[in-house]
């Protein structure tokens, strides 16, 4: 399904799973090899565990996301760099690779717009409750980045396709599927903070079920992936709502598409 299509980044490396670099490694290989197309078999690294990453690929390549978590730009010649995410409050870096740059920005009020060819990223939860935004904070980012034709890229708490409330933390978490769905009403001018707010799973495959091509080309041209520390839930969640089905043993992987 095209909205589905190439939507989650591998943040294996990333609380809450944190996995070891060797691990993490493993399972994205297997990933890549079952090919689900849900995925962008894209791996996320913070630079400064980029040395760690040389050490484990043992001359395979891999696409990279990179966090730059160090000051400056590391050298990256000798890596598939394909995004550059720079946190909240640094400079985006000049020259480098070919990567597409995102900046994060703090949800709860107007962003400022990035440097020329850049987009933005968004958190949308962490380790306690007050890292997830409100739907309201949520919904005007979307509706900022659909009116200027700013790609962005969402992390963090997006655990499950649907929303929910987490009792561990005691907020609700927002949901993958929410936030797609959320795009696709930006980009056709309409209030995201409805579909961002509603539990309601069953709504949420009817409205998906009914969203027009066109829409859907629109929306993930504006919302280019998200980064989850786990690969099989969104997956498994998207099969168990009817959304996408499994791919066909022996069948090529799906490429992504251009954007």
């Amino acid at each position: 399904m095209r909205l589905f299509h190439a939507l989650v980044d591998d943040a294996g490396l990333f609380p809450p799973t944190a996995l070891p670099m060797a691990e993490a490694l493993r399972r994205h290989r297997a990933d890549l090899a079952e090919g689900d197309p849900v995925l962008t078999h894209r791996f996320l690294c913070p630079a400064g565990r980029l040395p760690e990453l040389r050490e484990h690929l043992n001359g395979l390549p891999v696409r990279l996301g990179l966090i730059l978590d160090t000051p400056g730009l590391p050298a990256v010649a000798d890596l598939d760099v394909e995004l550059i995410e720079v946190p909240i409050g640094r400079a985006v870096p000049s020259g480098g690779p070919a990567a597409r740059r995102f900046v994060e920005v703090a949800a709860g009020r107007p962003p400022e717009d990035p440097p020329p060819g850049a987009g933005l990223k968004i958190r949308c939860g962490g380790a306690v409750a007050s890292a997830f935004p409100p739907a309201s904070d949520l919904g005007a980012f979307i509706t900022h980045c659909a009116e200027r034709g700013l790609p962005f890229k969402a992390t963090a708490g997006l655990h499950n396709a649907v929303r929910h409330f987490d009792p561990a933390l005691g907020t609700h978490r927002h949901g993958f599927l929410n936030l797609v769905l959320a795009v696709c009403a930006a980009v056709e001018e309409r209030d995201p903070v409805p579909v961002l707010s509603t539990t309601d799973a069953d709504e949420l495959v009817r409205l998906a079920r009914a969203v027009p091509d066109d829409t859907a080309g629109r929306a993930r041209e504006l919302l280019v992936s998200y980064g989850s520390c786990s690969t099989r839930t969104p997956v498994e969640d998207l099969r168990a709502l009817g959304l996408t089905t499994r791919r066909r043993a022996g069948a090529a992987p799906a490429k992504e598409n251009a954007r």
